[in-house]
């Protein structure tokens, strides 16, 4: 008889923990969000180059241009403290964009971390609550979507 190889799995129950920064002086502190999501997409960086050829060479050379902003978007979730969240969206709202660093941490189904991201410069895009119907439970946030400058 063969002994299998037993691999480590993800299994249901895992999670991302979320939290963007705290901003001081704006009506006292406002920390922008934390929360519990089930999906995260969007991690990435992305950067745009200017080509130019130097005499003489065939090879093109790079110059680096800018980075450009990404999208990440939270999907499935709660938001752990919603004053904070919801007065972040009237600043919002009333036209002051706001920027706040982030971290994103995948954690497994006992709460262990293991992996984390840091997200840089997240301006919020867009907000959907839930689908609210009596005969069904929902979750309290269905997507919320940033620009952001990159992340590590």
């Amino acid at each position: 008889m063969q002994e299998q190889k037993v691999t480590e799995k993800y299994v249901s129950g895992a999670y991302f923990e979320v939290s963007f920064g705290v901003i001081g002086g704006i009506v006292g502190a406002l920390s922008g969000l934390s929360g519990r999501f089930t999906s995260v997409s969007g991690l990435g960086m992305e950067v745009s180059y200017q080509t130019y050829y130097e005499g003489g060479s065939m090879a093109p050379n790079f110059l680096l241009d800018k980075g450009v902003p990404q999208r990440l978007v939270l999907e499935q979730g709660t938001v752990t403290d919603t004053d904070s969240f919801a007065m972040w969206m009237k600043l919002v709202n009333s036209g002051m964009s706001i920027s706040m660093d982030g971290e994103i941490t995948l954690k497994d189904a006992a709460g262990r971390k293991v992996r984390s991201w840091s997200i840089n410069s997240a301006v919020l895009v867009s907000y959907s609550g839930p689908v609210l119907n009596s005969n069904s439970p929902s979750l309290a946030v269905s997507r919320i979507e940033f620009m952001y400058g990159g992340c590590t």
